[in-house]
């Protein structure tokens, strides 16, 4: 072998030694410094109080700490298509809802797509909205509600945390399935909403469940009718579904998760899984996301890319026919 063919051969087998050693390498190293967690909201909210659950045992199991950053704005989607543009180094990521999927037929200028701008990492939980109306409808099921609106047309109020989120769209999905018209009056958050519901001034509202507890068990400021998921919650297990309660078929849940920009190395992604569904094991945890009436929901990051597809598809076409636009 000549000098020339036999430099040519040693470059080409450090080369393959680096293409197998490098994934290794970063595989033992990372994480290697603090990550960061967006959240889309301010501080305080159901998104913030769940990333805050999970980060602080997946920061045990990693041994670097997991820093929460809130940067709310635009339903979410300033922070979100920031993170999508974020370096796909495994050191940014970000706690995702329903509204990871929703936003792009919202906002025409959302910035992302959530199909092609991230790698799902894994399910948190899921939660469900509880449906409550002021004492002065005599609605006492889902079905009875359901006459009344059909009797009434276009009389029913029904209050939400803001245009395109999920107390929203839970009801508009329940307006088209039910054949029904309800108007929309628009909150920013869930206390205004919730003390106009109680002041009644709206008639309805499909609240967060986390929102909805203590009123819930309070029983006497509104009524509680139903839970839009697909089972009832561990909750409030007296408590029909929608489905069961007069609209079959119905289902409305909030998922949470964790995406990392698109790109970020598999192995990345694997470890933040692993920790991610080994947090969803503990006690402690499931006691914590329980209190909100949030369930675990350990997945694949396949699993999750799934669902984000499926929640794509599902809002997409009930935003498109209710003609829901962001404010």
């Amino acid at each position: 072998m000549t000098g020339f063919g036999w430099k040519t051969a040693l470059r080409s087998a450090l080369a393959l030694l680096f293409v197998w050693a490098a994934p290794l390498a970063f595989a033992q190293s990372y994480p290697s410094r603090p990550i960061t967690l967006v959240v889309p909201y301010a501080a305080g909210g159901g998104n913030d109080v769940i990333a805050r659950i999970v980060a602080e045992r997946m920061s045990t199991a990693l041994g670097q700490q997991i820093v929460i950053e809130n940067r709310g704005g635009a339903g979410g989607t300033i922070a979100t298509r920031q993170v999508a543009h974020a370096p796909p180094d495994g050191y940014t990521i970000l706690i995702a809802t329903s509204s990871l999927a929703i936003n792009p037929s919202l906002y025409p200028n959302a910035g992302y797509d959530p199909l092609k701008d991230f790698a799902a990492v894994g399910l948190i939980a899921s939660s469900s909205n509880v449906v409550l109306v002021h004492p002065s409808v005599p609605a006492k099921s889902i079905a009875e509600l359901i006459a009344i609106a059909k009797r009434e047309p276009g009389t029913l109020t029904f209050a939400s945390t803001g245009t395109g989120s999920s107390v929203h769209l839970s009801a508009e999905l329940f307006a088209a399935m039910a054949g029904i018209k309800i108007n929309h009056v628009p909150y920013k958050g869930s206390g205004p909403a919730l003390n106009d519901l109680i002041g009644g001034h709206v008639a309805m509202m499909f609240s967060t469940m986390a929102s909805a507890v203590g009123l819930v068990r309070e029983g006497n400021k509104v009524r509680a009718l139903a839970v839009t998921g697909g089972k009832r919650s561990p909750l409030f297990p007296d408590l029909p579904t929608v489905a069961e309660s007069g609209l079959p078929g119905y289902e409305s849940v909030l998922h949470y998760g964790i995406v990392a920009p698109a790109g970020t190395p598999p192995l990345a992604v694997a470890r933040l899984n692993a920790v991610l569904n080994s947090a969803l094991t503990s006690d402690e945890v499931q006691k914590r996301l329980s209190v909100d009436g949030a369930e675990p929901l350990p997945s694949t990051p396949d699993q999750y890319a799934a669902d984000i597809a499926a929640e794509q598809a599902k809002w997409s076409d009930i935003i498109r026919k209710a003609g829901v636009k962001a404010e």
